[in-house]
């Protein structure tokens, strides 16, 4: 399947990915965004991306511009339970420069007809922290659905922000 739009494509991770994926948890407003509070090294970046390539209940993508190639977030689809025709789901930018140009947004949309017309399945669900704003925009124009809070569920540097749990349906996506 093509996982490319008009300004950018999706590919799977890649060891030499690394360097930028560590660059990306590093960046203290995307860290807030995630709610991300480990701090890692490379060695445990590209360890993660070894286990992640023969996980066979996930797919993690990098989103690149189509211009240069250039990566610019990341993407995956994760939990995968084939029986229950269901997975998790979570993207990031590598800076928050990137975010609000609707980059995110094209990813989205390319990963659902992944999710839906691929791999066949019938929900896709995340995790958003209340304070991501855009995030929950660009959630809403793709077509997820709130479906509940855990109220004050993240405490960042002395700050609570509930979790929001959104989904959508295959029906979602087909209409």
């Amino acid at each position: 399947m093509d996982l490319k739009s008009e300004r950018i494509y999706l590919r799977r991770l890649t060891e030499t990915d690394a360097p930028l994926f560590l660059a990306n948890t590093q960046d203290e407003e995307i860290r807030y965004m995630t709610g991300t509070k480990s701090i890692f090294t490379l060695e445990q970046i590209q360890q993660h991306i070894k286990n992640v390539a023969k996980d066979p209940t996930r797919y993690d993508f990098a989103i690149c511009l189509n211009e240069n190639d250039e990566m610019i977030g990341e993407l995956s689809i994760t939990d995968i339970e084939k029986d229950n025709h269901k997975a998790g789901f979570r993207i990031s930018m590598c800076s928050i420069e990137l975010t609000g140009k609707g980059y995110g947004t094209e990813a989205i949309r390319l990963t659902l007809k992944f999710v839906f017309e691929e791999l066949k399945l019938n929900r896709l669900q995340l995790e958003v922290f209340s304070h991501n704003k855009r995030g929950i925009k660009a959630y809403e124009n793709t077509g997820f659905i709130q479906e509940g809070i855990l109220r004050e569920s993240l405490n960042y540097n002395g700050k609570y922000s509930d979790e929001i749990i959104m989904s959508i349906l295959k029906t979602d996506y087909e209409n």
